[in-house]
């Protein structure tokens, strides 16, 4: 017997907004659910495992597109597994991008805040720092 789940107990099962589950079946992310009798959404284990997968990669910083990517290349037999790992290694240098864009904007703030420590009282250097 296969299980069912409401909108609700897929939210709490996977962390998922409803209104974000209800956004990823908009945009064919997650397989449209049946209904029951009352026009409920009805969903099974395989709602579950791909929202599951869908947070993950969210959780990963996969864009939406990249989901969508990676959702077709686990039911495409036409494309090799690899492209996988081709979107996550471009992925991966984007996120390494984005920490060295964060170091150097920490290593400026902490010049900013300490800067402002020594001078006076009445006056602060971030203000000044933040005109340059």
């Amino acid at each position: 017997m296969s299980l069912i789940y409401s909108i609700g107990q897929l939210s709490k099962l996977t962390g998922c907004k409803v209104t974000t589950i209800r956004y990823y079946e908009e945009i064919e992310l997650l397989p449209s659910p049946s209904r029951s009798m009352g026009n409920q959404r009805r969903y099974n284990q395989e709602h579950l495992a791909r929202l599951q997968f869908i947070r993950h990669s969210r959780a990963l910083g996969f864009s939406l597109e990249e989901v969508r990517q990676l959702i077709h290349l686990q039911h495409c037999s036409s494309h090799s597994p690899h492209e996988a790992h081709k979107i996550a290694k471009v992925h991966l240098q984007d996120v390494e991008k984005k920490i060295k864009q964060l170091q150097a904007l920490q290593l400026e703030l902490t010049e900013m805040v300490d800067s402002c420590d020594q001078g006076n009282s009445y006056h602060c250097n971030v203000l000044d720092a933040l005109n340059d």
